[in-house]
């Protein structure tokens, strides 16, 4: 099947719409960030760069660190920009540009997300990594996608159960990690963890400034939540549309968070630039350790 120009939209250049990329501008090993002054604190340490191209909030940087390809891109905060730059990036690989078909050949990307996040857990220090095994997405984002992805349906049901989940809000799902890629990032400076991925971060993190959220106690009630004696370590913006579209397109994708403050203690980390950089450096070093 030949895709329409109005499904697989290019530029003049032949370039992808959002992401003014070309396939042969991207590496089959991606890191993501939300930031995009985050790509040249993550490309400062490559060897070489050979592309710098950006459009919008998405800024991409690929290049070479002991030998292996890598790109970054930034993707902007929230799940809505992480179904632009997943499928942009699967198209750059797995469509032929030319023709508007996909190929036979079907290449698989690793992503890997380097992001800040919050803890809801005491225990969890300010300054410490969380690579998330599972990320449970209240944004509803797959269930825009024909899926089977059913295989947390139970603890799908408990969450809604245990924490009162509003019937109008979207039902929320959990998807898991690449445990394959996971390997890689193995350390006794990671904790695997159970990550929220939410729709904003004021009510829907159930911060109050002017407005009120729609539930109170959100943060408690997430944090009591259990799960065959697993709890939700921490909360972002990004993981689960990164791992559903990741999952249903067959890629690999694993989220490394960075814990810059701590909901349940009121911390915030003293110097978050430099934690930041400490995991591109951890990331990187695994990366590239083949």
């Amino acid at each position: 099947m030949r895709l329409s120009p109005s499904e697989l939209i290019l530029n003049a250049d032949g370039s992808i719409y959002h992401l003014n990329l070309l396939p042969h501008d991207i590496a089959e090993t991606i890191i993501t960030v939300g930031d995009p002054d985050r790509v040249t604190e993550v490309s400062s340490h490559f060897d070489s760069i050979q592309i710098k191209k950006g459009k919008r909030e998405f800024l991409t940087h690929t290049g070479f660190l002991n030998g292996k390809r890598i790109s970054v891109i930034s993707t902007g905060i929230g799940t809505d920009n992480i179904d632009i730059v997943l499928n942009e990036l699967d198209a750059l690989v797995n469509i032929d540009f030319e023709t508007r078909k996909l190929k036979k050949n079907r290449i698989r990307l690793k992503i890997i997300r380097i992001g800040t996040s919050g803890a809801i857990q005491e225990d969890i220090p300010i300054d410490s990594w969380i690579l998330t095994e599972l990320a449970i997405g209240f944004d509803g984002l797959l269930h825009f996608y024909k899926n089977e992805l059913s295989d947390f349906m139970e603890m799908e049901d408990a969450f809604i159960l245990q924490t009162g989940w509003s019937p109008k809000k979207s039902r929320p799902y959990v998807v898991q990690f690449n445990a394959d890629l996971a390997k890689k990032f193995k350390s006794n400076r990671i904790r695997f963890g159970i990550t929220t991925t939410n729709t904003g971060f004021y009510g829907p993190q159930g911060r109050t400034l002017r407005l009120a959220p729609s539930t109170n106690g959100f943060i408690e009630s997430i944090s009591n939540f259990r799960y065959q004696d697993r709890q939700i370590t921490n909360l972002e913006m990004e993981t689960s549309g990164i791992y559903a579209l990741s999952k249903l397109l067959g890629h690999q994708a694993v989220s490394l968070n960075c814990i810059l403050a701590n909901r349940a203690t009121g911390e915030f980390s003293k110097n978050p630039e430099a934690s930041v950089q400490e995991l591109i450096t951890f990331a990187l070093q695994k990366i590239t350790s083949d």
